[in-house]
Parts: structure tokens; sequence; C-alpha cells
């Protein structure tokens, strides 16, 4: 009679092993575990079905969701006075407002493909007469509070006399985030009026 004790203890350990993989996260893998293997695994076996199975549940998981997109705080608007006199509403040359941020998303492969885009205004002041503005956008991409992407765009807006107000739109596509799972993932844009 075959004692089938041995060979259920090493499946039990291979699908412990399994488990484990699927739970990883960026940081189990790079720091913080221990990197001896626990006693029960040391001297485990397992079939060639359970490391199919381990390497499955190992692979990225999936997005299910597009990350959100928000307008970072004090990037809302921006202000351009003339001849230094900053804070004084009779001295605004002109100002940008941003309206609307949206996006969209392809997962595949463990990437989330992300389309983003964000609609404006900018409105000229007491004092402004200018025919065109850069407006300077900054679009970001933070996994858990660590930017992954930032890019900064300068977009034009054309003011054609009488108006004293112009859109703008833009858009950028294919921005790449690889998804490990769990991650808290958060699209910024806004204005960065940094030099």
């Amino acid at each position: 009679m075959t004692d089938f004790a041995p060979l259920a203890s090493r499946l039990s350990a291979a699908a412990a092993l399994a488990t484990l993989l699927a739970g990883c996260s960026m940081g189990g893998m790079f720091g913080g575990g221990s990197s001896t293997p626990s006693p029960s695994l040391q001297n485990a076996t397992p079939s060639p079905a359970a490391v199919a199975q381990a390497q499955t549940n190992a692979l990225p998981a999936i997005a299910t969701q597009c990350p959100p997109i928000r307008v970072r705080p004090g990037g809302e608007a921006m202000f351009y006075y003339g001849n230094g006199k900053t804070g004084d509403p009779k001295a605004l040359q002109y100002q940008g407002v941003i309206d609307e941020a949206t996006r969209n998303c392809v997962v595949s492969n463990g990437l989330i493909t992300v389309n983003m885009g964000v609609v404006g205004r900018v409105l000229l002041g007491p004092q402004g007469n200018q025919a065109a503005v850069t407006a300077p956008i900054r679009f970001a991409v933070e996994r858990d509070g660590q930017a992954i992407f930032s890019e900064k765009y300068a977009v034009p807006v054309a003011l054609t006399p009488p108006a004293r107000s112009a859109e703008f739109v833009k858009v950028i596509e294919n921005i790449a985030i690889p998804y490990l799972g769990g991650e808290e993932i958060i699209i910024w844009v806004g204005f960065d009026t940094r030099g």
C-alpha cells in the first residue's frame, strides 16, 4: 500500500508557494521580507502542474479600472500681472483656469495605457492685450506617491480680438503605466508656472 502523506505534504507546500507568489507586491519583492525560506518549503519538490500554476499566479494583476485624474492643488489656475504688481487685480494681464480633465485607459499584459486630456480657458484681465498666451500644463502619474511620469507642455492659446478669452485643449496619448496589483495610481494635471 502506498503512503500518500508525503505527496500530500509536498502538494500543500507547493500550493502555499503559489499563494505566496500571487500575493507578492513591489515592497515584498524588493525588501522588508526574510530571505530565508520557511523550513516547510526548503525541501519541497512540487509537481510540474503546481509549478505551472505558481507561475500563472505570479503574473501581474489585471487592472479593473482606470486610475483617477485630479487637478493638482495649486495648479487649478495661473495669473500673470504686469510691472511686478502681483496680486493687484487692476494690474492683471491674464489668467488661466482648468475647466475639465479626463482620461481613458486600455489594460493589457500588466500595463495600463492611458490617454489623458485637459480643457481650460485663458481670460484677459484689465491690463491684458495679448493676442497669444502660452499655457504651461503639466501631466504627471504617481504610483504609491512616487512619480513615474511627469511632463510639462507649452500649450499655445490664440486670443483673437475682440474676444477676451479663448479655450485650449491638450491631449497626450499612450502613456504606459506598469501595474502589479494593489498600487494606488493617480493622474495629476495642472498649470506649472515654475521656470
